[in-house]
C-alpha cells in the first residue's frame, strides 16, 4: 500500500500548491491550485505564468516545464520552413487561450533545438506531444484546425488534470 503523500501527488490528484515553471525565465513557482485561474505571476520576473499564448521552449528549459511542472504540457514540434506548421500556428496560438490554465502550451523549433527533436524521435512536423511529469501521454502528427487541437488535447488529459 502506498503512503498517503504518494497518492496525493499522482496525475489524478495533483499536489497543492502546484509547481509551475515560468514561460519567460523558467523559474519554478509554487501556486495554490485554487489561484491558478487568477492570472498568477512569476515570483522572479513578474511575468504571467499563463500568458494566453504558446511560449518557445529550448532544450535547456524543457525539463523544467515537462518534468518539474505539475500541469500537462502540450508541445508543438515545428520548423520555420514547414508550410503545414505555419498554417497551424494561428490555431495553436488560439488553443492556448482555450486550454490554459488546465494545460500549458509550448513550441519547439526543431531546427533551432535539434536535440529535442532527436530525443523524442520526431519524424514528421508538425507533431503535437502531451507531457505530464516527464512522461509523454500522447502524440499526434499533422496539422489540425483549432477545434481539432482543443478536442484532441482534452481527450488525452487525465480525468482530474
Amino acid at each position: 500500500m502506498l503512503p498517503t503523500a504518494d497518492l496525493r501527488d499522482t496525475p489524478m490528484n495533483p499536489p497543492d500548491p502546484l509547481q509551475l515553471a515560468c514561460p519567460r525565465c523558467n523559474a519554478l513557482n509554487r501556486v495554490p491550485a485554487a489561484r491558478v485561474a487568477e492570472r498568477p505571476v512569476c515570483g522572479r520576473c513578474r511575468s504571467l505564468l499563463f500568458p494566453g499564448e504558446p511560449f518557445a521552449l529550448s532544450t535547456a528549459a524543457f525539463d523544467a516545464h515537462a518534468q518539474r511542472s505539475d500541469l500537462p504540457l502540450l508541445v508543438d514540434f515545428w520548423a520555420p520552413w514547414c508550410g503545414p506548421c505555419r498554417a497551424m500556428a494561428p490555431a495553436y496560438a488560439q488553443a492556448a487561450a482555450l486550454l490554459e490554465p488546465r494545460v500549458r502550451l509550448a513550441k519547439v523549433d526543431t531546427e533551432a533545438e535539434p536535440a529535442l527533436g532527436a530525443r523524442f524521435v520526431i519524424r514528421s512536423i508538425p507533431t503535437l506531444a502531451l507531457f505530464l511529469h516527464g512522461r509523454e501521454l500522447a502524440r499526434q502528427a499533422g496539422a489540425m484546425p483549432l477545434q481539432g487541437i482543443v478536442e484532441w488535447a482534452r481527450r488525452q488529459l487525465p480525468p482530474s488534470a
